[in-house]
């Protein structure tokens, strides 16, 4: 399989002032949909594509979860932006979809980049999408840019009325849905261990060119994977030690075991490098192992000949005087000759292990 070309995002125009609203990623959403979750301990409430003046207040006794889906629509988060006083330059990042994994402060509100990443074991592609999350005390936006329910899980532990997100505050609902997002980690790399198990069963087998395709083309994806995982290291410590008055001290715990998951993935990524550099190691070193055997065939097959052709040659020279020409069986005896010399040989390089 061919390595196929990363898609060619359109970038941020030049000379543009800081906080313009530009979509910079792709559109995959005809319009964009907003789910709006309201829960506390005692109720829940999901509400889709809410209208008018009143979709995005928010009270103190609930926690309110706004889910965006499709970013394409610039008016929205524009709009979006202003119910919830963020900050120009907080839209301009969630717009621009090549963001690095960040997490920032902004007063008592915080900013959360991630980039979601899920293997496709069909086509060996790894797809990348940008989850952004914007919460303060009782809210929490998110933007996603396609409508996959990446959150599904997290949909459904809200569901159960007794569950510890339904009891806290927006602060550990991030921390469940960035959870969320590294456990994908986890399983994207389990599909890179059983695809490099893989490709080391088809180099040992048959080694061929479209072999090295893949290696390379599944090492490109482990770079695309550690672009992801170590910036989102540095935000997570950073989140764990945020000082706003939109984290409790109590969300803290749960956010260093975060912290050891992201670093346990990182150490896995760089040791899957390491197999990766060994994989094509092994390419070559099968090829080169190939490239041997070959020859040493061709060497037998020319040591054996060499005698024979010398024989030969010597007795088809144009010359009246040799004695073994005038034999009566002369021309048995040599060929008798020639294919003892041969068995000889092969008994010989046989020996030897040689063949």
């Amino acid at each position: 399989m061919k390595s196929k070309k990363p898609h060619k995002r359109k970038l941020k125009r030049s000379g543009a002032a800081p906080g313009t609203l530009e979509y910079t990623g792709e559109r995959r959403l005809e319009k964009p949909e907003l789910m709006r979750i309201r829960y506390n301990q005692q109720e829940l409430e999901e509400t889709k594509n809410p209208s008018g003046d009143g979709a995005f207040i928010t009270s103190p006794d609930s926690v309110f979860w706004f889910d965006v889906m499709g970013l394409h629509d610039v008016q929205l988060i524009e709009h979006i932006g202003q119910q919830f006083n963020i900050h120009p330059l907080v839209l301009e990042d969630i717009l621009h979809t090549q963001q690095r994994p960040k997490f920032e402060e902004y007063g008592n509100d915080a900013f959360v980049v991630a980039q979601s990443l899920i293997y496709d074991p069909t086509t060996h592609e790894l797809n990348t999408e940008q989850i952004a999350i914007y919460f303060g005390e009782n809210f929490l936006i998110t933007f996603q840019e396609n409508e996959d329910d990446t959150f599904k899980p997290v949909r459904e532990r809200l569901e159960v009325s007794s569950g510890r997100i339904r009891s806290r505050k927006s602060d550990y609902l991030t921390y469940a849905l960035i959870d969320n997002v590294v456990d994908n980690y986890f399983e994207v790399l389990d599909r890179f261990e059983g695809r490099m198990e893989e490709l080391e069963a088809e180099i040992t087998n048959n080694p061929t060119r479209e072999t090295k395709e893949n290696i390379y083309h599944l090492k490109f994806q482990m770079l695309a994977m550690r672009k992801a995982v170590m910036p989102l290291r540095d935000a997570v410590n950073k989140f764990s030690r945020c000082e706003s008055n939109a984290v409790d001290e109590a969300t803290g715990i749960y956010l260093r075991d975060l912290y050891d998951h992201v670093l346990r993935i990182a150490d896995l990524i760089e040791t899957y490098r390491d197999m990766l550099n060994g994989l094509i190691e092994l390419y070559h070193s099968e090829l080169s192992l190939r490239m041997n055997n070959v020859m040493q065939v061709l060497t037998v097959i020319t040591t054996i000949f060499v005698p024979l052709t010398f024989l030969a040659g010597m007795y088809g020279m144009n010359f009246d005087n040799i004695p073994e020409l005038h034999f009566r069986n002369g021309y048995f005896y040599l060929w008798g000759f020639m294919i003892a010399i041969a068995v000889a040989l092969l008994f010989y390089f046989k020996k030897k292990k040689w063949m």
